[in-house]
């Protein structure tokens, strides 16, 4: 799962002078570099990331006049982009034109809808903004200077989303209440008296040994200064806020439907998600199919272990049983690290190409791990400054099922997550909107696709183990029911709840954190199963065509060989590579 992963998509860039004189490739690649340069430049947070440090002390501009500056200049790329004939490029560019004008189409069809005025998320966002700290390098004294820097401008940030809220209201757009009320208790984690409590001060708290004694003390001080005078007043300003404003304009109701033009809203999410023309309902029936195929054979793996019981009570069975769970947080973080360890070595049975870059295993937030998913990646820094990392949520150990710990592993860290963004970060022979960027039915598809390598890799050795797979396959089934029942059908939240418990083996705490995150995230969740189902149908008919010549090896290189697709553009590549070998 993830199934929250912190990855750069690249969908906006800036104005282009008129080249008249140029050569249509010479155009071309300054359109891609100086929207590379603008993404950077309005993005000051994913730059960090990225290990670009010029903007390194501010946050972006996310107020509703920059919002509609930027979309307007997405217009202006649109237009000269198409005026530029891509059959005057060379071959070698024919990708790259035809995926940026894909993106340039789709932020300027998205513009129908303002997604910006919902600035607020259970799952994290501003009243956690100190976790943005876990994807920036703190290696110098700089380093820490320009965070502390970024922290004075946090108030301004917070009054911009305060602004956004209020024209949401206006505007008859607001979240779900249900989810809202997770976040005053948030919000109150950054209002502690002591400023040594705050989770701004984490950071803080051990600074490299690299830096000077006394720079270490002059920076802790200054921390906090800069968290009691300036954070923790902007937080109960926001609190105010939240709690007698926007909480009580929240909607009663859960999906996008019910929100202005949100029928055509929610279609032209999951076309965005999915990379597909599949529509809402017919997205519903696939899911149906997948849940009723897959709920054969979790039936099969239950009576070869002569199981008397019906199948709700062998899933209150694994749901309730000590034996399937860890007592103690430290216990369930060395099975993670147990677990990675023995993926490794395993990974050149099926691949040929690896990264460089390593990653490593780290613990969710304390802050955020109530209210978020079993897991989620985050993407290395394109300098090699930092790894990638898989987090994992520690949160009640005695609700987080042993036999998920290798799929959910082969998910978010090899071969899924980590392997496929890593790789295409370290490709040499695309621009960077393709080198950081993602389309999620590709990355989230890759990652279920990943999980049945399982196999494969001999990763599931017992039938609970296999049986763990499958809730997996199962969950991510169900996501293309509830997703589309919730906010396109009408379905409640609690017969969403009902039919996930209904049909797959989690704990009631994740099922009801996953019910919530679709319903923040519309369509999102919809990506993994159409992106699995569209892998798995091009390599069976790889091995259908190419029968003992079919090579997993040379497979994988191909579709991971040109970064992450969309999906069409994958199956032509696919059919195009099958022509080539007949």
């Amino acid at each position: 799962m993830k199934d929250r992963i912190i990855i750069i998509l690249v969908i906006c860039l800036l104005p282009i002078t008129a080249f008249a004189k140029d050569e249509p490739l010479d155009v071309f690649e300054r359109i891609m570099e100086e929207q590379w340069q603008r993404r950077l430049d309005e993005n000051p947070v994913s730059a960090s990331y990225l290990g670009d440090k010029r903007a390194n002390q501010d946050w972006p501009d996310i107020s509703n006049a920059a919002v509609r500056e930027r979309q307007k200049k997405d217009r202006e790329v649109l237009d000269k982009i198409r005026s530029i004939d891509p059959a005057t490029l060379p071959e070698s560019e024919q990708l790259n034109y035809r995926l940026f004008l894909y993106n340039y189409e789709r932020a300027v069809d998205a513009q129908r809808f303002d997604r910006h005025l919902l600035p607020f998320s259970q799952r994290g966002g501003i009243q956690l903004e100190h976790e943005t700290a876990e994807g920036l390098s703190f290696q110098t004294k700089q380093d820490y200077e320009d965070w502390l820097v970024r922290l004075t401008k946090l108030p301004a940030l917070i009054s911009a989303h305060i602004e956004l809220a209020k024209l949401g209201i206006q505007k008859g757009i607001t979240a779900p209440k249900v989810l809202m009320q997770r976040i005053p208790k948030q919000i109150r984690l950054q209002m502690t008296d002591d400023p040594k409590k705050s989770p701004f001060y984490k950071v803080f708290e051990n600074i490299s040994d690299k830096i000077d004694t006394q720079d270490q003390l002059h920076i802790q001080q200054r921390a906090l200064l800069v968290i009691q005078d300036q954070v923790i007043p902007a937080y109960r300003i926001l609190d105010k806020f939240f709690i007698n404003e926007y909480l009580p304009a929240a909607r009663e109701s859960y999906g996008v439907y019910d929100l202005p033009n949100g029928y055509q809203w929610y279609e032209q999410l999951s076309k965005w998600h999915t990379t597909t023309a599949l529509s809402p309902d017919e997205i519903h029936q696939i899911g149906l199919r997948e849940v009723q195929r897959i709920r054969g054979e979790m039936q099969t793996i239950i009576e070869s272990l002569n199981w008397e019981g019906t199948f709700d009570e062998f899933l209150t069975y694994l749901r309730t049983d000590p034996q399937f769970y860890f007592e103690t947080e430290e216990e369930l973080l060395q099975a993670y690290l147990a677990t990675s360890k023995r993926i490794d070595p395993l990974l050149t049975r099926l691949f040929d190409t690896l990264p460089r870059m390593p990653y490593g295993i780290k613990p969710i937030p304390i802050e955020s791990a109530p209210d978020t998913t079993t897991a989620y990646y985050m993407s290395p820094a394109a300098d090699g400054t930092r790894a990638g990392y898989y987090y994992v949520n520690l949160y009640r150990p005695e609700v987080r099922p042993k036999y998920e710990i290798e799929v959910l592993s082969v998910h978010e860290a090899v071969p899924g997550h980590h392997l496929q963004i890593a790789l295409a970060m370290e490709l040499e022979n695309i621009p960077n909107f393709r080198r950081f960027s993602g389309y999620t039915a590709f990355v989230e598809g890759w990652g279920l696709y990943s999980e049945s390598l399982g196999e494969e890799l001999d990763l599931y050795q017992d039938p609970y183990s296999k049986f763990g797979a499958l809730t997996y396959e199962m969950w991510r089934a169900i996501r293309l029911v509830v997703d589309t029942g919730m906010h396109y059908k009408g379905w409640s939240r609690d017969a969403a709840i009902d039919f996930f418990k209904t049909n797959a083996a989690k704990t009631e705490q994740d099922i009801v954190n996953e019910i919530d995150r679709y319903l923040i995230m519309p369509g999102q969740a919809l990506a993994y199963k159409i992106g699995q189902l569209k892998i798995l149908e091009l390599k069976n008919r790889a091995i259908k065509e190419l029968g003992e010549s079919f090579d997993i090896k040379a497979f994988h290189d191909l579709i991971l060989g040109q970064g992450a697709l969309p999906l069409s553009v994958l199956e032509e590549r696919v059919d195009q590579y099958l022509l080539e070998l007949k």
